[in-house]
């Protein structure tokens, strides 16, 4: 069965340099799989043909962008996307691209896109997190998400770590690294990026935008669970089109990144539907090797045409990547 994986990331030298990313001010854990996700190539397809994956969409693990001014971070992201694009282009049956974009300039954001798109091949976005503090709802980022139905390509909603007011009122206190990682994957990347998706959608963002297909991983953020109190709460208030949930059936889709175990994704089926699930790893942050072993466990609770619209089919679809 063919495998293909969304949320899987890489680094350059050249954004290491710009950001002094994954060095010695992260956790030990982080810092050591800096060579990891510098590989573009053998060591890469090695791990995945060890885990039968056969197509990985790569990302920049993009912690520390944020922090370059925009200039400066225009210019790396085409740096990153075109040196992304050789590797793809190296690996075509392999590897492909979602574009990084420098969202402090959106209207230099739309021509990135644009030309990640139509010249490099590539098949969306990831963004992550805020960019200076603001959420994507902002209306000076409407241009972009614009840009991606038109092109008629997903953007996916990744963490990021939280800004330095959230980081010291939320995650302060807690001894050793503990506080760190409750900000990330343990705890805060997911909070707030489920808190970030439904502030998208009720800001109107899919109903002035109805073509836009959003990604987010994680099995969805925690949404799923909340999904129908979330919904009712906010539905009326929002003064949308259609009800909160309605959206996961029309604009968003979830990925299983990260997230390795049957309850979280019985749940995520049953809200969401097999039709908006696609199966992710999260490498090398999490290893292809698990992922599969959880693609392999699922097969005992879905059905075969299911199972096979989860590790690729629907990826396929979206992505456009038959």
């Amino acid at each position: 069965m063919r495998t293909i994986t969304l949320e899987e990331h890489f680094v350059t030298e050249s954004f290491l340099r710009a950001t002094g990313a994954y060095g010695k001010t992260v956790p030990p854990q982080l810092a050591a799989l800096q060579p990891k996700l510098l590989d573009l190539g053998t060591g890469r397809i090695a791990a995945m043909d060890e885990a039968g994956i056969h197509l990985q969409v790569l990302s920049l693990a993009a912690m520390g962008f944020d922090a370059l001014d925009a200039a400066t971070a225009s210019a790396l992201a085409r740096d990153v996307n075109d040196e992304l694009a050789a590797s793809v282009a190296a690996h075509p049956k392999r590897l492909a691209g979602f574009a990084t974009l420098a969202l402090k300039d959106a209207v230099g954001a739309v021509a990135e896109l644009e030309r990640c798109v139509t010249r490099l091949g590539f098949r969306g976005a990831l963004v992550d997190g805020t960019t200076e503090g603001l959420f994507l709802d902002d209306p000076r980022f409407l241009p972009v998400f614009e840009a991606a139905a038109q092109l008629g390509v997903p953007v996916y909603l990744h963490p990021a770590p939280p800004p330095e007011t959230v980081k010291h009122a939320y995650f302060s206190g807690l001894p050793g690294e503990l506080g760190h990682l409750l900000s990330i994957a343990g705890w805060g990347w997911h909070a707030e990026t489920g808190l970030h998706t439904l502030r998208l959608i009720v800001s109107g963002l899919f109903d002035k935008v109805p073509g836009l297909q959003l990604i987010i991983g994680h099995m969805g953020e925690g949404l799923p669970y909340a999904m129908a109190r979330s919904s009712g709460i906010l539905s009326g208030p929002a003064k949308l089109q259609r009800p909160v949930a309605e959206y996961f059936k029309s604009n968003i889709h979830l990925t299983t990144s990260g997230y390795f175990t049957l309850p979280p994704l019985k749940c995520a089926l049953e809200v969401v539907g097999i039709e908006r699930m696609m199966f992710s790893v999260d490498y090398p942050f999490s290893p292809n090797t698990r992922g599969r072993a959880f693609l392999d466990q699922a097969a005992g609770v879905l059905p075969a045409e299911d199972l096979e619209k989860l590790a690729h089919g629907n990826a396929e679809r979206l992505l456009g990547l038959g």
